[in-house]
Formats: structure tokens, sequence, C-alpha cells
């Protein structure tokens, strides 16, 4: 198949019961599988799998099984934001992946708070992960981790430097596969220490490119679906040696 010109490929939207809540899931089937699943997991606050239905595609259309879920609190699933924490957030997408990514390779990509989920993800489910992507990635601390959001996880957070012992960490350094870290030029968000520190986790093992878009925004998922030129060549850097035929 002509990978250059691909069909896009359909949306299936379905409910994931998981973790007490039901959860609003997408899944885009490609023409073409190379045994990959990509999972692609949306940041924080307003954000949902919506936005990311543009890198879904482009996955999908290089054939990986592409999934998203909106996280309780987000977008159509249900739940409160306030009730959500990372351990919760861990569960729901290993539910996702579970029940819906079958036994092969995984390419798991996080945006924003999701870097953290995506560790996390990494640490998981082992060598199953040929690659990560991650796009203005947070990482948090370790005391963080179970605290819902609306119970206390702002407060530990904001203490300088509480980010340093976050379990991201060791988890990205001890990562083989392929990584791919977008630095968004505008990120008012991200501090550049937290950038560096996960820039220099997936340089100990990984076989990693970073990629530097100096136009880009911190909510890059939004960024990405409005700028198809530079989310493709995110999506070629990431699946390139995560075991995909180009």
């Amino acid at each position: 198949m002509d990978r250059s010109h691909p069909e896009r490929p359909r949306i299936d939207r379905f409910p994931l019961e998981a973790d007490g809540e039901q959860l609003a899931a997408v899944a885009l089937a490609p023409a073409d599988p190379v045994g990959l699943t990509a999972v692609a997991l949306h940041g924080a606050g307003d954000s949902d799998s919506a936005r990311l239905l543009p890198l879904l595609g482009d996955l999908a259309a290089r054939g990986c099984r592409a999934l998203a879920l909106d996280f309780s609190g987000h977008g159509a699933s249900s739940g409160r934001l306030a009730e959500l924490s990372l351990e919760r957030r861990l569960r729901q997408a290993a539910a996702l992946i579970d029940r819906h990514a079958g036994g092969g390779g995984l390419v798991l990509v996080g945006f924003s708070m999701s870097g953290q989920t995506v560790a996390d993800l990494t640490a998981r489910y082992g060598p199953r992960v040929r690659a990560v992507g991650l796009c203005a990635p947070a990482v948090y601390a370790r005391e963080a981790w179970p605290v819902p959001f609306g119970a206390g996880f702002t407060g530990i957070v904001r203490r300088p430097g509480s980010w340093r012992d976050s379990a991201a960490l060791p988890a990205l350094r001890a990562f083989g596969g392929r990584s791919v870290l977008v630095v968004p030029g505008r990120d008012g968000v991200i501090p550049a220490e937290v950038t560096a520190e996960v820039g220099r986790a997936l340089t100990a093992r990984s076989e990693h490119t970073r990629l530097e878009l100096p136009d880009a925004v911190h909510r890059l998922g939004r960024w990405f679906g409005e700028h198809p030129s530079p989310r493709q060549r995110f999506v070629a850097a990431l699946l390139r040696g995560a075991g995909h035929p180009a």
C-alpha cells in the first residue's frame, strides 16, 4: 500500500466502563495494519480526545490501530475532574489498552499531564512499548500521584522542585525503545528545567529525537490539529525504529 496518500480511516466511538466511570473512547482501524497499537492521551483542564483526532488519523493511516479516551471529568466521560488523580488516569488508560489494544507492540503519546501517564504505562507494559512521544510533558512528585486534583494536588505540585522525585523520570531512563520529545517554542506552562530533565532521562537508553517547534504553543494537541506538516513530522519520527515498516 502507498502510505504517502492513504485513505483516512473510519472513526469508531465506544463506551469504556472502567475505574467506576463510563468513559468515552475512540478507535481508528488501519486499512493496512502493521501490528502496532498507538494510544494518544490528552492533557489536563478542558482537554479531551476530540482534539487528537487528526493525530490519530495520521497514526492509523500509517498502519497503527489508534486509540484514545476522555479521562473521567473530561469530554463526554462521566465523573468529576476534582475526583480524578494521576493514579486514576493510569487505571483508565490501562483499561483502554488491556481491553482494546490486543497483545502487540504499543506506541504511547502523551500531552502535558499525560507525560506522567505515559511514563507510568511504560513501566507497566515494559517491552511491549516500542515508542513513546512526549509533547510538552509534565511529571509530578510521587506524593502527588494518588491525590485527587480537588483535594490538595495543586498545593503539592506548586512546591518548587517537587517534580524532581517523580517516578516518571526513572521509568523514562529505563526505557529502551524509540522516543520523541516535542518542545514547543512558546510554552508558558512547563518549566524549561522539567523539559530538560525529561530529555536527559529519555537519552539514557532510548533511540531519541528532540523535535523543536518554534511557533508552537503548549496546547500541542490542538496546535497539531491546525498544523498538519509538523504533526506528520512527529508521527514519522515516532514510528521510525518502532518496528514500523515506514
